[in-house]
C-alpha cells in the first residue's frame, strides 16, 4: 500500500514561514531546493503569479542587463524589481496604448472624401463619395426647416402685442359712438356668413341715368418708365348720395318697383363683411313693407380703406400724413381724378334716358351713369339698387362699360414691394400683395363691379411722386380684368355674397318699423344691430372738414362783420365776468 509521508514541519517561534537557517543554527528546510530565492509578502498584498520562466529571458546576455551575470532560475523567482505585486490593475495598465493621431503614422487613402475647407457638399459628391450621408443630408434640412418655422412662430407671437395696441388706436375705435339709449337687438359672428349662399336671377335695369365719357384706351401702356402725373380734376363734381335722399329711388319707391332699396356701396360692404377688419356703420329704415339701407353723411363708406388687412401697423398719429384716416382721404382723392384722367375729354359723350339726376343745370359733372337695377329675392320681394360706371369703351363693335379704380403706393417700405421696380417684371407679385394688404376695397370694387353689370375693371397704379409727398402722384400702370374673372381669383364666391344680403334683409324684415344701425365691432369680427331713435343722425356732423381750397368762403363783409361781432361778444362777455368778480 503505498503511503505518504509527512515530513518533519519546523516551528518557528519568531514569526510566520521557516526558520531562518542563520538563526536555527544547524537547523535547514528539507526538500528545500538550492539558490531559490524566498519573496517576503504580506498577507494584504495579492500575489500575481509563483515564477516566470519566461520573464527576462531575453535580458540574459545584453551588455548593462541587470542579470546578465545571474543564473537564469534567479530571473524567473526574483519579484523583486516588478510592480505586478502592487495591484492587479497594474496589468491593465500596462496593456494600455495611446492611438498616434501625428499625420505620419497614416497612410494616404484615396477613396477617403476631403473634408477640408473647399469641400462643399452637393450631389456629385452625395452620389460618387457619400452616398451614405444622402439621409443624413435630408435629416439636416428637415431639422433647419423645423428651426425656421420655429424662429417665425416667435417673431409672430412677439408681434402680437403690436397688433393689439394697434387695434386700440383711432382706427380701430367705432366708427359711430353707441349712445345709452340705443338697445342692441342682436348680434351675428362673421363665422355664420361664411355658410350662407343664395342665388339670384339675373337683374333688369329699371333705368339709366346720367353720361359716360370713352376710356382712352392709350393708358394701358403705360409703365413704370414712361409714367404720366395725376391731374386734379376741381371744377366736377362728385356725388354720394345716399339711398332715401336719391329722387330716383324716392319715385320708383313710390311706384312700388321693390321692396328693398340700397346703393352699390352699401351692398358691397355687406357682401364683403367678413372680410372687413375696420368698423363701420349702416342705417336701416323699416317704412312700412319697405327697407331702406342708408349712409350717414360723413360716413366713412364715403373713403377708401388703405392697408386694412395689413398685418404692418400704420401710424397711430391722426395728422400724419400715413395714417390710416389720411391715406383714406388721399386714396379717394386719387381714385377720383384717376377716374376722370383716363378719359377721352373731347366733349363726346354717351347720355342715356335721364340726365344725372344729382347735377343742377350747367354744372360740370364727373363722367359717371347710374344704373338702376332690380333683383328677385322671392316671390315678394325685390331689391334696387343704384349701380355705377364710370367709362364705356366700344370693342369690336359693341359699347362695354367700364369701372375705373386706382390702387395706390404711398411708402415702400410698408408693403415691401417697389412698385417702381416689381411692376414690369413681376406685377403679378405686386397684385398678390396688394390682395393681401386691400383684401376688403378690393373686394368691395370687385362686388361693385358686379352689381352694374361692368364688362371690364379697369385696375390703376397710382403712387407718390415722393413717399412724404402726398399730394403729387403718378400713373404707372393701368391692368383691365373681367370682373367674374378676378372674382374668382380671389376667391369671393357671388352665391356667398348674396347669401350675407338675403340673410340681413330677412333679419331687417323682421323687426318692427323705425330706424336701426349695424354696427361693425371695431374688434371683432362681428356685426351688432341697434335700435336707434327716429331723429338718431338727422343733425350729423361731418367730423372732418373738407380742405380749405374746397370749401364756401363766405362775403369779406360778411366774414368781416362776423369777426367783428365774435370779438365784441367776447370783450362784453369778458366785462360782465370782471364785474361779477
Amino acid at each position: 500500500m503505498v503511503g505518504f509521508e509527512v515530513g518533519a514541519v519546523p516551528f518557528n517561534p519568531d514569526g510566520w514561514g521557516p526558520p531562518d537557517s542563520s538563526a536555527a543554527g544547524t537547523l535547514s528546510v528539507p526538500n528545500h531546493p538550492s539558490n531559490v530565492p524566498f519573496a517576503p509578502f504580506s498577507r494584504s498584498e495579492k500575489l500575481g503569479r509563483i515564477a516566470d520562466w519566461t520573464r527576462n529571458m531575453n535580458n540574459q546576455g545584453r551588455p548593462g542587463s541587470k542579470q546578465g551575470g545571474h543564473h537564469p532560475s534567479d530571473s524567473a523567482f526574483d519579484f523583486s524589481g516588478d510592480d505586478s505585486f502592487a495591484t492587479l490593475a497594474a496589468d491593465e495598465d500596462s496593456s494600455f496604448r495611446l492611438v498616434d493621431t501625428s499625420a505620419k503614422s497614416h497612410h494616404y487613402n484615396p477613396n477617403r472624401p476631403k473634408f477640408n475647407p473647399r469641400w462643399r457638399f452637393n450631389a456629385h459628391n452625395a452620389r460618387s463619395q457619400l452616398p451614405q450621408r444622402r439621409d443624413e443630408e435630408v435629416e439636416a434640412k428637415k431639422r433647419e426647416q423645423e428651426k425656421e418655422r420655429a424662429r417665425r412662430d416667435r417673431l409672430y407671437n412677439l408681434n402680437r402685442p403690436q397688433a393689439g395696441q394697434r387695434r386700440e388706436s383711432s382706427v380701430f375705435k367705432s366708427s359711430v359712438d353707441i349712445q345709452p339709449e340705443w338697445n342692441m337687438l342682436d348680434q351675428i359672428p362673421f363665422s355664420t356668413f361664411s355658410k350662407l349662399s343664395f342665388s339670384v336671377p339675373d337683374p333688369e335695369d329699371l333705368l339709366i341715368c346720367g353720361g359716360l365719357e370713352f376710356y382712352d384706351r392709350s393708358y394701358d401702356r403705360t409703365s413704370p418708365k414712361n409714367c404720366r402725373p395725376l391731374e386734379r380734376f376741381k371744377n366736377r363734381n362728385f356725388f354720394k348720395v345716399t339711398t332715401t335722399d336719391d329722387p330716383v329711388i324716392r319715385r320708383l319707391a313710390n311706384e312700388d318697383k321693390a321692396t328693398v332699396f340700397a346703393t352699390d356701396t352699401i351692398l358691397s360692404t355687406l357682401m364683403c363683411a367678413p372680410r372687413s377688419v375696420y368698423s363701420w356703420d349702416i342705417v336701416v329704415q323699416r317704412v312700412g313693407n319697405k327697407l331702406f339701407f342708408d349712409k350717414r353723411d360723413g360716413s366713412q363708406l364715403d373713403l377708401l380703406s388703405v392697408h386694412e388687412t395689413s398685418q404692418e401697423p400704420l401710424p397711430d398719429v391722426k395728422d400724419d400724413i400715413n395714417s390710416a384716416h389720411s391715406l383714406s382721404v388721399e386714396a379717394a382723392y386719387i381714385n377720383q381724378n384717376f377716374s376722370q384722367q383716363v378719359l377721352i375729354r373731347d366733349g363726346n359723350k354717351l347720355t342715356f334716358e335721364e340726365a344725372n339726376p344729382f347735377a343742377s343745370e350747367g354744372e360740370e359733372v364727373a363722367s359717371v351713369a347710374y344704373r338702376y337695377r332690380r333683383w328677385k329675392l322671392d316671390d315678394n320681394m325685390y331689391l334696387v339698387s343704384r349701380c355705377e360706371v364710370q367709362s364705356v369703351v366700344d370693342i369690336n363693335n359693341q359699347r362695354s362699360f367700364l369701372t375705373l379704380n386706382a390702387l395706390n403706393e404711398f411708402d415702400p417700405k410698408y408693403s415691401g414691394v417697389d412698385w417702381r421696380q416689381k411692376l414690369e417684371t413681376q406685377r403679378g407679385a405686386v397684385l398678390a400683395t396688394e390682395l393681401k394688404n386691400n383684401a376688403n376695397k378690393m373686394a368691395k370694387w370687385t362686388a361693385q363691379a358686379l352689381l352694374a353689370g361692368a364688362d371690364m375693371m379697369k385696375l390703376g397704379y397710382v403712387s407718390r411722386v415722393h413717399p412724404r409727398d402726398h399730394y403729387n402722384h403718378v400713373i404707372l400702370a393701368v391692368v383691365g380684368y373681367k370682373p367674374r374673372d378676378f372674382a374668382t381669383q380671389i376667391n369671393l364666391n357671388t352665391s356667398n355674397m348674396w347669401g350675407i344680403v338675403k340673410s340681413i334683409v330677412d333679419l331687417c324684415m323682421k323687426l318692427n318699423e323705425g330706424k336701426y344701425v349695424l354696427v361693425k365691432d371695431p374688434s371683432k369680427p362681428q356685426v351688432r344691430i341697434y335700435d336707434v331713435p327716429q331723429d338718431a343722425f338727422d343733425n350729423d356732423y361731418v367730423e372732418e372738414p373738407l380742405p380749405e381750397d374746397e370749401q364756401v368762403q363766405p362775403p369779406a363783409e360778411d366774414a368781416e362783420g362776423g369777426e367783428a361781432e365774435a370779438i365784441t361778444s367776447d370783450v362784453n362777455e369778458k366785462k360782465i365776468s370782471d364785474e361779477a368778480a
